[in-house]
């Protein structure tokens, strides 16, 4: 089980536990201002909020498991086995909805959002998709917590709605 906290005194802290009997290659990641993120669904990103966290590396993709932003923004993906339900491909009613795959939505958030606040935002405007990275990558049952030093979301993909 992965646990996420937030700790505000005149400093704000924000953790998490990967709590695996092994490791997926998981290492400490840095995302500069420039590198191009290619999203499946949204194509490419380049200028953006540098990010640092830890991350598996896969075919020069990071995808990360937490990570925080340069002002101050930061994201868990959190075991979610059993309850999260993502949304199927395109349906006529959410056409106008950013489609975001689940592995993406980390880099999604932190590289456009400055806080919660803005996060909120953006999440009102999309659509959590459950494509898989790769055959070898399925995707994986997550909640997230987004945290800034004034406030904490935890966001729930469920089949009646985030």
């Amino acid at each position: 089980m992965c646990t996420a906290a937030t700790y505000k005194t005149q400093d704000f802290y924000f953790g998490r536990t990967l709590d695996y009997e092994f490791s997926y290659g998981d290492e400490i990641t840095v995302t500069p201002r420039k590198y191009p993120f290619h999203f499946r669904h949204m194509g490419e990103v380049v200028s953006h909020y540098a990010m640092i966290g830890m991350a598996h590396m896969a075919d020069g993709y990071p995808l990360y498991y937490d990570a925080a932003n340069e002002k101050g923004l930061g994201m868990a993906g959190l075991n979610f086995v059993g309850n999260a339900a993502y949304a199927d491909e395109g349906t006529e009613a959410d056409k106008d909805l950013v489609q975001v795959a689940q592995y993406e939505f980390i880099p999604w958030i932190l590289t456009q959002c400055a806080s919660v606040a803005e996060a909120r935002r953006m999440l009102s405007n999309m659509k959590l998709m459950g494509t898989p990275f790769s055959e070898q990558l399925p995707t994986a049952q997550l909640h997230w917590m987004i945290a800034d030093k004034e406030e904490c979301i935890v966001v729930e993909p469920m089949k009646d709605g985030m």
